[in-house]
């Protein structure tokens, strides 16, 4: 195969000196070049990077790509967790197969315009007609040339039995169990290079029933694959758990076979000392999601303790009716001055950075993403510095963040560019903004019948 020099990059998040460039063969790096070399090996093609930062590809551990179709919805505008939540599930109660479809190319579109290679989404939202949501996600992260991990999410506790979201929107664990196997064995790829990989995902302590929890945990360890949920996220989850279970939420987590490396978890904001020990030891991740926590005042999460403890963790964006975007460059800038208002100016830049790549590859449990090194896979966001809001700066890097890049100039994945000069290749964005504006004022006017668009 041919390779490609990508040439004197402006700047370069790696630890090894690749101040000349990076040479990619395939779908593999294949050689980083230090700063006045060329390269030692054969290369047919050259790419000036002389006008780009250079990252590896951002990825985002925690989604629900189908919210997109209710952003900043007035109802919910301005309530926390709970009452946010009571409010859309009578909306998202109403998600049909073509609507899901819009709002996943939406949410894609958007985190890849903005460097992001590999996301996950924890999607649990299955109402009738909706049994083929994964598969509709599948479809459509094929088509963007991503990689993903899609978790099979589930509710079952509803609210005829204490829980949380509508009857409309609770399924039998049995028709759970047999959709997840089914998803796993058809959809879930191994080792490096995989596109698609598939994780069991019940909501939350507050939607699901303890037998949800512990099946899945038996169902994933059969089958060798991630568990993935929501928790510690607000102070009501916590009285909610000790309330329906008598345990605080990480004895909980524990009593139905969840803590350990193959769990991360969504937020993670409100554990105390001991428990963030406990997490550490385990080796169970978190996906820190700061915007969200910042529309829903959930608090914030004790990142800096969690890593020292020895906790993995990433980025996630959350829901885009809790962000309300799917801003993955956006996502690490806030990740920083959050965590800065935590623990002080000195947390640096490169390290908000290292969230959303290393990190968050670990938290998803992959060793072949996330840092720009030598055989690892070729998947590296471009971000151009010379708009208004650069002029004056003077760090490549540290620029990226305060001074609040909002777009990948151009996207690789696994080798191949998936974004040229800002845009999607192929994509008609018009159209598809069209679409998904289409079903989102039909699935908020609740007066209204659901139909069908093509």
């Amino acid at each position: 195969m041919t390779a490609l020099w990508i040439k004197n990059p402006q700047g370069i998040l790696s630890t090894t000196d690749a101040a000349s460039g990076i040479v990619v063969r395939d779908n593999l790096i294949v050689e980083l070049v230090p700063a006045g070399k060329v390269p030692t090996t054969p290369y047919a093609e050259v790419f000036d990077a002389s006008n780009h930062v250079i990252t590896p590809g951002l990825i985002n551990t925690h989604h629900h790509f189908y919210q997109t179709l209710t952003r900043a919805w007035g109802p919910a505008a301005n309530a926390p967790l709970f009452p946010w939540l009571q409010n859309l599930y009578k909306v998202w109660a109403r998600l049909t197969p073509d609507a899901l479809d819009a709002a996943v190319r939406v949410a894609l579109a958007e985190l890849l315009l903005s460097g992001c290679t590999t996301a996950a989404d924890h999607h649990y939202l299955f109402p009738d007609g909706m049994d083929e949501s994964i598969d509709i996600e599948v479809a459509a992260v094929r088509d963007f040339g991503m990689r993903a991990t899609l978790t099979r999410g589930s509710m079952t506790l509803g609210e005829d039995d204490g829980g949380l979201p509508p009857q409309s929107t609770v399924q039998d664990l049995d028709v759970v169990l047999a959709d997840s196997q089914r998803l796993i064995e058809t959809y879930h790829e191994r080792g490096a290079g995989a596109s698609i990989q598939i994780a069991l995902a019940p909501c939350s302590p507050f939607s699901v029933t303890t037998q949800a929890m512990s099946e899945s945990a038996k169902l994933a360890g059969q089958f060798d694959v991630r568990l993935h949920t929501h928790l510690a996220e607000t102070l009501d989850e916590e009285e909610f758990c000790l309330s329906k279970f008598g345990l605080r939420l990480l004895d909980y987590l524990e009593s139905v076979g969840w803590l350990g490396p193959q769990t991360w978890l969504g937020h993670g904001i409100h554990f105390n000392d001991a428990e963030i020990r406990q997490l550490g030891a385990a080796g169970t991740a978190v996906a820190h999601c700061a915007t969200s926590n910042m529309r829903l005042s959930s608090g914030i999460a004790r990142v800096l303790e969690l890593e020292a403890a020895g906790v993995p963790v990433g980025l996630g964006v959350d829901g885009s009716a809790s962000n309300d975007g799917s801003n993955m460059i956006l996502e690490a800038r806030q990740a920083l001055y959050l965590q800065r208002l935590r623990y002080g100016a000195d947390v640096p830049v490169e390290r908000a950075l290292g969230w959303a790549t290393e990190g968050s590859a670990k938290v998803l449990g992959r060793t072949d993403i996330g840092t720009i090194a030598v055989g690892k896979q070729a998947d590296l966001a471009f971000f151009k510095t010379d708009e208004l809001r650069f002029s004056g700066s003077h760090d490549p890097l540290a620029s990226l963040l305060l001074c609040g890049a909002d777009k990948a100039d151009r996207v690789m994945v696994g080798g191949k560019w998936r974004v040229i000069d800002g845009a999607i290749p192929g994509l008609d964005l018009p159209e598809l903004i069209q679409r998904h504006r289409k079903h989102a004022r039909a699935l908020v006017d609740l007066s209204a019948p659901i139909h069908q668009f093509s």
